[in-house]
């Protein structure tokens, strides 16, 4: 026999070679329909795999995170066989499961595969799923699994298993088809009942720009149609949405080639929005005790060599700008907190000074490959909401909690209201990837995990994603359209104020070792204003949105008294305009609508006579004719209503 431990701690007796499938149902025939994969201790496996040894079970349905990805996994073999039948010759190489859906990279013999190809690709995955083939994987010689693709011609696969050891090698089968896996399937095809092809894209072999390009197809699967026409229409919305598409229309923001890939340019509206988000955050930084800092766009390599950044991000930076004088070096900022250790190496420091709390609105740089830019979410140059704390061992709580404050302030201020905390561990399996002491390292964990409990987030950890210096808390967002986020970050630091030597002067007249807290609640104002542009749809905060009125004189006998209006708004710090162009006023509330302006303030004869205003919301509410002071009484609770004061 052998004892299974459950997620709710139960232990179970079975005997061995029971499969998860067969544990499952020892728990509910009911539940057991719907188990899709499974983990046992550290490994995901099969359904069916037989069990031989006391562990700890985890059983995975649709609704997880985990059986998604099987689920998704799984379809790329379906649609890796369709391939092989549609397009005979073609070469497999990878085909894993991606955060919405999956994509395979194919080597096709000739031709090109375009979105008219699709549907016979979807038909003929389809047919292949409705045969309800089990997933069966099989442990394979590394002799025997170089022989196989050898004789098919595949040098990508032998490629890989030339990197495996004998031993570790397996492939899956599923009716006539076999592929090099490593595991993590469904039980059968039949699963599988709606598949849609997204995209097709080019993408180089092991992202190696030396090495052949190949073709990669994205694409997404479901085990109910309804879901898949769901997601479909979701994805509609997202293209409404893009905010490379309203960033234009807004006039927030644009690219140009001469300025070069990956650098934004912002317009006069765009540039007004990020000064009022960073005078939001200075306003609440200046009540919480920060103190603003302004550091150069460069810096000398060596800094980056002691902050250890170079080692861990020079392949990413720029190159190198060199001086006349000889072997002198400078890198463009790719991180502020070098600099700001050296801030606070200023002048010394006692316990009495601390914390120490250094903001900046620091614009740092990464070369970032031309593939991976994506309008203001992934960019070239990018400014970070920076702030550094430096305190003393018996702060570190409450300045974190502190900060965890301000972060739900931002978010809630911007509408960001659905989001979990993400604690960000080392992966104890790789310390390599990590600098700093085990000691500091498992200081740091407790921290951050002893400040989310204390705040009651709901949280959940995740080992292998912590920064190399530190632990870190990540608020992970959930958007309008129900795609998570990750959005401010907070972490904790004991391994920078070592390499910089940083101290103080404690109560027991000795030098101590601050420790350092890293945080941005936007993260870069870049990503944020883009994920705030989908967010919204355009429709910003009122406190926010660059243009919050627009007055509409019905003909041109009626400016003077909108500009009588306007004046009287701008008086109030309402920020309008007047569009007394000769059109009419359809058209005129058309184009306002289009423009994401909240309220259009339509003046007319009767306005004028009255001395009021007939407004109409964003969205088409008519709210009749008021006064204007009742239009500013209007804006203000609504502004009030979402910006409270920190």
């Amino acid at each position: 026999m052998i004892k299974i431990t459950l997620p709710d701690g139960s232990v179970r007796e079975f005997e061995k070679g029971t499969t998860p499938m067969e544990i499952a149902k020892n728990i509910s025939e009911g539940f057991a329909r719907n188990v899709i994969s499974a983990k046992f201790n550290t490994a995901i496996i099969e359904s069916s795999t037989p069990l031989h040894k006391d562990g700890s079970l985890v059983l995975y349905t649709w609704k997880d995170k985990e059986g998604k990805t099987a689920f998704w996994h799984s379809t790329s073999h379906i649609v890796a066989q369709a391939l092989e039948e549609l397009y005979p010759g073609v070469k497999l190489t990878i085909g894993p499961a991606i955060d919405n859906g999956f994509y395979y990279d194919v080597d096709l013999p000739e031709g090109t595969i375009s979105e008219k190809d699709f549907p016979s690709i979807e038909k003929k995955a389809l047919e292949i799923a409705r045969g309800k083939h089990d997933f069966k994987m099989k442990s394979v010689t590394k002799e025997d699994a170089l022989n196989f693709y050898k004789e098919e011609g595949n040098e990508y696969k032998i490629e890989l298993i030339e990197n495996l050891e004998d031993g570790t090698i397996t492939f899956c089968d599923h009716d006539t088809f076999t592929d090099l896996c490593r595991g993590g399937h469904i039980p059968n095809t039949g699963i599988v009942k709606a598949i849609k092809i997204l995209s097709v894209a080019g993408a180089y072999w092991r992202g190696d720009e030396n090495k052949p390009q190949l073709t990669r197809i994205y694409g997404i699967s479901f085990p109910k149609q309804k879901e898949l026409t769901e997601y479909l229409a979701l994805l509609e919305e997202a293209k409404k949405r893009d905010h490379r598409k309203l960033g234009k229309e807004l006039e927030l923001f644009t690219f140009s080639q001469k300025v070069g890939q990956g650098l934004p340019l912002w317009l006069p509206k765009g540039a007004a929005l990020r000064e009022r988000l960073e005078g939001f955050l200075k306003k609440a930084q200046k009540k919480a005790g920060y103190e603003m800092v302004v550091t150069p766009h460069i810096g000398q390599k060596e800094l980056y060599v002691t902050s250890g950044h170079y080692a861990k991000y020079g392949e990413d930076s720029f190159q190198p700008i060199k001086t006349p004088k000889m072997d002198e070096e400078f890198l463009l900022k790719p991180m502020n907190c070098p600099h700001h250790c050296e801030v606070y190496n200023f002048k010394p420091h006692s316990y009495k000074d601390l914390p120490k709390r250094f903001a900046e609105f620091g614009t740092v740089y990464r070369y970032e490959q031309s593939g991976e830019l994506h309008g203001l979410t992934r960019v070239r140059g990018f400014t970070q909401d920076d702030a550094h704390i430096f305190c003393t061992p018996d702060q570190v709580d409450q300045e974190f909690m502190n900060v965890i404050d301000l972060s739900l302030y931002v978010l809630g201020s911007l509408g960001f209201d659905n989001f979990t905390a993400q604690v960000s561990i080392r992966d104890p399996k790789n310390p390599d990837k990590y600098i700093g002491t085990v000691e500091n390292w498992e200081k740091a964990e407790n921290a951050i995990i002893n400040a989310a409990k204390e705040k009651g987030l709901d949280y959940v950890i995740e080992e292998g994603e912590a920064a190399f210096y530190g632990p870190k808390l990540d608020f992970m967002v959930k958007d309008a359209l129900g795609r998570n986020w990750q959005l401010g970050t907070i972490q904790v630091d004991y391994t920078l104020p070592e390499r910089f030597d940083l101290t103080y002067k404690g109560s027991d007249n000795e030098l101590h070792r601050p420790i350092m807290i890293h945080r941005a609640p936007f993260g870069s104002m870049e990503r944020f204003i883009a994920l705030l542009l989908e967010h919204t749809g355009g429709n910003f905060p009122l406190w926010l949105i660059p243009e919050q009125a627009i007055v509409l004189p019905v003909s041109e006998k009626h400016e003077k008294y909108a500009e009588k209006v306007l004046k009287s708004l701008e008086n109030s710090e309402i920020r309008a305009l007047i569009d007394n162009r000769n059109e009419t006023v359809g058209k005129k509330i058309r184009e306002a609508e289009m423009n994401k302006i909240p309220f259009m303030l339509i003046v007319g004869e009767n306005d004028e006579k009255a001395n009021t205003i007939s407004v109409r919301r964003h969205g088409g509410d008519d709210l009749g004719a008021i006064t204007i002071e009742e239009f500013k009484d209007l804006v203000t609770k609504e502004i009030n209503s979402t910006l409270k004061s920190f």
